[in-house]
């Protein structure tokens, strides 16, 4: 008994994951309200909406990185396009004593969700200010976009060697 406690103390404490938000900002926008006047004459069908989203990260310095948001989201009805918004919403995050392996899930993943509720307000105010109802995006599962892409990587991959 006394060589397992005297191995649990002798263990090195592992150095905790820092991870700091040094900045966020609109690294990219664009809003095109294309058909306004015809709307204005008459507002057509309710549109049908179409939302795109991707992320992206790189390491910008030693312990600094980037992670993007890419958002496209584009409103059509009878009349025509009722509106294109593009963004891309990013920050900058300070990590340290990061796994390699973890490394990628966090930029692709926890960045994004903290970048999230900044860009969801972003959207809102832009489409409101373009004189449309508020977009209000639902939460979205930046984990389930992650295994996606890796999932998709993989049958790439795989798909090259059985050719």
């Amino acid at each position: 008994m006394s060589d397992n406690g005297k191995a649990a103390a002798t263990a090195p404490t592992p150095i905790p994951v820092q991870a700091k938000v040094l900045n966020q900002y609109i690294k990219d926008l664009s809003f095109e309200n294309p058909n306004i006047r015809k709307l204005m004459a008459g507002p057509g069908e309710p549109p049908g909406l179409k939302v795109e989203v991707n992320v992206n990260a790189e390491r910008i310095d030693t312990h600094v990185y980037e992670s993007a948001i890419m958002l496209k989201a584009t409103a059509e009805n009878n009349i025509g396009t009722v509106y294109v918004l593009e963004t891309i919403y990013a920050g900058l995050f300070k990590i340290e004593n990061i796994p390699e392996q973890a490394l990628e899930p966090f930029l692709l993943i926890s960045a994004p969700m903290t970048l999230f509720p900044f860009l969801r307000r972003l959207v809102a105010d832009v489409t409101r200010e373009g004189g449309y109802p508020p977009l209000m995006l639902d939460p979205i599962d930046f984990a389930g976009l992650y295994f996606h892409r890796q999932q998709e990587i993989a049958s790439a991959k795989g798909a090259k060697l059985n050719a």
